[in-house]
This record gives C-alpha cells, structure tokens and sequence, in this order.
C-alpha cells in the first residue's frame, strides 16, 4: 500500500473522534464505542494485527480505566466530604476575602495550584483536584473543566517530577546507539546531562507559550460563562495575567537550567502561588473594586453549564477556620510530594506492592498496577481523614460515597472505550502486513509534505499523540526517536525538534480526550466532552502553532536569519494579543 493511502487510513480513528465527539457533539459513552470499532477493525483488517494482540491492547485500557475512574472516585468524594463538612463554605470565604474576582480566583487555584500539584503528581490530577475545587467555589462547572484542561500544557512536561522528559523522552531515545553517540559527540559525557539540556529547550519554550495561558483562561471564561459573553472582560486583567504567567514561568525556567528536569513544575508552581496571592492581598496589578467581575446568578445558567457533583452544602455546627478548612488540600499535596520524590524512601515502599498482568494472552503487552502509588489513594485517605478531624459523621459521610460512586460510574462507559481504542492505536505494530503503528505512519505521512516546514508542524504530532494516548510520557515515548530522525533527515538540530515534540505533548493535554472524559466526570458533566473539546481546541493551536513558529525560527535562523516565517508567526499572534487588549481597553473607556 502506498505510504501517503496507508498515513490517511491511521487518521482514521482521529477523525472519527472528531465527527462524532466534537462536530456531531455525541457524548463520549456513544461516540468512543464506535471510535474503539473503526481502531480495532482498522488494525485487524489493514495493519493484519493478530487478534490475540487486539484483546491484549484492549484489556490493557481496562486496566488503565480502572485505575482512573479510582482516581476519580477520590477526587470527587474529597470534594463531597469538604462540602458536607462545611469547609468549601470558609473556603470560599477565604478567597472572597483576598479577592470576590473570579478572574482572579481562577487564574490562582486553576494555573498556579494547578502547576504544583502537576509537577507533583501529573497524570491528570490537577484536574481532579482543581476542578472540582472550582465547582465548590461557585464556577460552572464546564467553565472549571474548561480551565482545568488548559491549564494542562505549561506544567505538564515536568509533570510527576519529570516523569515525561526522564520517562518520556529517555525511553523514546535510550536504547539507540547513534543518538548516545550523537550526545557524546554534543559534549555531552553523562546521558542525564543530554536529558537536562533536553528539559532547558522544552521549558524554554514553554516560558515563552505559557505567558498566554492565564491570558486564555480568563478571556475564554468571560467569553463564554460571563453575562456579557467578552473576551475585553477577561482580557481587562492582562496586567495581573502576565504577573500571575511570569510569577511561575521565570523559577520554573531557572530551575529547568540549575536543577534539572524534575521540579520546574513544582517549584515554579509554588514560587509562583506565593508571589501572586502576595501581589493579590495588596491589590498590586488587581483590577478596581468598580471592575470586578463575577459569573451571572446560577438560576440564569444554561443548563449544560452545570453537572452532578457535589450534594448539598450544609453550614458547620461552628465557623470553620481557614487554615482547618484547607487543610485537605494541603494534606493532599503534600503526600503527593513525599510519594514522588525520589530519594526519599516513601516511593519505594508504596511501589513495592504491585499488581502485574504479564504478557496478557501471550502477547508482548502488559499491564501493571500499583495501587498504593495512585492518587486516588491519597484521595481517600485524605476523605477518611477529614470525615475524623471535621467531624462528620458516619452516616452522612456514607452517603457522600454512595453519591461519589454513583457520579464515577456515570463515566465508566466512556472511558471502558476511551482508553482500550487507545491501546489498540498505540499497539498496532507488529501485524502481518509489517508495517509501523499507526502514530508512526500517521507521522510519517506530515513529515514527507512538511519538509523544512517540520518544526511548526512537529508540536502539533506530540499533541496528536497525547490527544490519542492521554499522557505526555506515551507521546514523547512515540515520537522522540522520530522527531529526532526527521531533524537529522532535513538538517535542523535534532535536540530542538525533541524539544518541540515534548511541548506539544505537553500542549495536546488540553485536547486528550480521555483526560476530557475524565474532568468532565469529576466536575459530572458526562456527555459534554465535546463541547468542552472545542472551548479548549483554540489555545491547544495556539499554544502548538507558537511553539512551533518559535522552533523554526531558532532552528532556521542560522541559515535564513532570524527574520524568517517562524519569527513572523510569532510577531503576528503577540501583535493579535496586544490589539485584543488595546481593542478591550478601548472598548472599557
């Protein structure tokens, strides 16, 4: 079969998720059954997959919904018990205290506590946690899922401390013998320092598309959940914005430079939190008391706006401090941490119990759990914890999990499909008809019509491959031997389209859909995964084109100068950026 005929025919999963999930607007629990059908059928009747390797990949993805419908188990039952327990209520409090400006509040809990706890965990579960925290707050919650998800790029290649560029990229590139040689050859004698150099690139990138991110999320927010439907709304808050963007980007850069690629994330996250609720408390870049914006009364909401989540709040018998009241959060973050650190003896403990499914029906996939390491762990002895020291009793902390487990089963359809269509995709190699999986050929099929063009192009593969897989880690372990081929094959540094294959992996998470299915279920959405796909679809092109358009122009410039198309993409959306401000500020007066 001809190489360009074989590339459209891998597309084919993609595009059925897009017909029907994001044009068709079908919920997730319809349009992933079919979608996991044309994958299977694809990969049986054209990539000659044997059968055996079909269920194997399959069984897999249960094995990997499992895992996550537990961690949105967690998730939402932390969230039943602090509303149960009256501690959303002096949560809600405390921020209305620092600022009633919803701009604000999402920009400090979904950007900047969504950073740390993604540098600490990863795998989804800022998500879990700042979403329905959003909810409890007061956000619709499509608009807290929207944030969420957007929020899922800048942190996410130093997510899990580093696991996408020391799993990720070291397992993509590791094992062959001309890239080590290659590193050798670059001056670089220890493998760990290529990889660090590796992180620089990335977060380089990264600082420079993250800047637009709370930018996004406040304008998008205004847009489309504000009464007046403005972007100029949002877009009023620039000022605090860019703060709030360089407050986390600026550590999160050093950091990459001076300690490597595990706590870019982390630190930046919490640099940034501190830096920014101390600007916020005293009112430097906040916008005027007559500014502030707040959401429309809940009553005149759409009711797609809304989800399931969340039982009614009752008030404590007593006021409830802050302190006491954050405390879950806390406590959640910082096992996270102690669980992910490394030279700490906490990991290994709790990763020594493992639950392995070696070669599922004699094939060469496996599965691997380790419960103790999940999240949603946390999650639950976290709720057990607060149900104790808040108080609660035990009937109605009995029926916070029988509401919890009823709103995660709600989404058990989706993701039973979901993540085995993914598995299928990713597993499609070894057939009788030897040819590449299909992200490869897929791949291969852009890079023949891109060209020199490649480096705008390549972060769109490492999205489409974390839009396919849902991880970042699985995208770069894809890609990063064929980005780096393609980069050798035009004569561009290799490095740099790594780089830009770790951005865009990192980027595609606001897209993936199984993360979509996922947020969505903690926020109880089930069924608006579409919707949600297109409010995110904007900034994940934006956030790819102007990486990419940056790759170009550092990777070309030595040969077209550094005025060439790359550098002109690039001028043409900051100058996009600043006519929408200028355009709002006018507007205002």
């Amino acid at each position: 079969m001809q190489p360009f005929t074989l590339s459209l025919l891998a597309t084919l999963p993609i595009v059925a998720v897009a017909l029907l999930l994001v044009l068709l607007r079908w919920p997730a629990r319809r349009a992933m059954p079919i979608a996991y059908l044309v994958t299977a059928a694809l990969g049986l009747l054209v990539w000659q997959v044997p059968t055996r390797q079909v269920a194997a990949a399959s069984i897999n993805g249960l094995v990997v919904a499992a895992t996550l419908l537990y961690i949105i188990f967690g998730a939402i039952l932390l969230l039943n018990t602090l509303r149960q327990s009256g501690a959303i209520q002096a949560i809600r409090s405390g921020f209305t205290h620092v600022t009633p400006d919803r701009r604000i509040q999402v920009v400090i809990i979904a950007w900047l506590f969504g950073t740390f706890i993604e540098g600490a965990a990863g795998f989804g579960t800022p998500a879990a946690i700042a979403v329905p925290l959003l909810v409890g707050l007061g956000f619709p919650a499509m608009g807290a899922v929207m944030a969420g998800m957007i929020i899922q790029s800048t942190p996410v290649s130093f997510g899990a401390v580093g696991t996408p560029i020391l799993i990720g990229v070291n397992s993509g590139l590791a094992a062959d013998a001309s890239i080590q040689a290659f590193a050798l050859q670059a001056g670089f004698a220890d493998w760990n320092g290529f990889l660090s150099e590796i992180g620089f690139r990335v977060a380089l990138l990264h600082t420079a598309a993250g800047t637009l991110v709370p930018l996004f999320v406040v304008a998008l927010m205004t847009r489309f959940f504000g009464k007046n439907g403005s972007w100029a709304e949002g877009l009023r808050v620039w000022p605090f914005a860019l703060m709030a963007a360089f407050a986390m980007t600026l550590p999160y850069l050093l950091v990459a430079r001076f300690l490597g690629p595990e706590f870019p994330s982390l630190f930046g996250g919490l640099i940034g939190l501190a830096l920014v609720i101390f600007a916020a408390k005293r009112g430097i870049f906040m916008p005027r008391s007559e500014d502030r914006w707040d959401f429309d009364a809940p009553e005149h909401w759409p009711g797609h706006w809304t989800g399931s989540v969340g039982l009614k709040e009752e008030p404590p018998a007593r006021p409830m401090g802050l302190l006491r009241a954050w405390t879950p959060y806390l406590l959640v973050g910082l096992l996270l941490v102690l669980t992910r650190l490394g030279f700490l003896p906490f990991q290994e403990w709790i990763r020594a119990w493992t639950i392995s499914f070696p070669h599922i029906l004699d094939t060469g996939i496996s599965a691997r759990v380790q419960p103790l390491y999940l999240p949603g762990t946390i999650f639950l002895l976290v709720s057990v914890l607060t149900c104790w020291a808040h108080r609660l009793s035990l009937s109605r902390f009995r029926a916070v999990c029988f509401q919890s487990a009823g709103t995660t089963a709600a989404a058990s359809v989706a993701l039973i499909f979901t993540v085995p269509m993914v598995q299928v995709f990713i597993n499609s190699d070894g057939g009788a008809a030897g040819y590449d999986k299909m992200p490869i050929v897929l791949a291969a099929g852009v890079a023949a019509l891109a060209q020199t063009a490649w480096p705008i192009f390549a972060p769109f593969i490492g999205g489409l491959g974390a839009f396919v897989a849902g991880s970042n880690t699985v995208s770069n372990m894809m890609f990063s031997l064929f980005q780096f081929g393609v980069g050798q094959r035009i004569g561009a540094d290799p490095v740099w389209m790594v780089a830009l294959q770790a951005v865009g992996g990192a980027a595609g998470n606001m897209i993936c859909v199984h993360n979509v299915v996922a947020a969505s279920a903690v926020a109880g959405l089930v069924g608006k995964e579409g919707a949600i796909i297109r409010l995110t679809l904007l900034p994940f092109t934006t956030y790819a084109l102007l990486a990419g358009a940056l790759g170009y122009a550092i990777v070309w410039h030595s040969r077209q100068g550094w005025i060439n198309p790359g550098t002109f993409i690039v001028l043409l959306i900051a100058g996009a950026v600043v006519w929408l401000i200028a355009a709002g500020r006018q507007r205002a007066r």
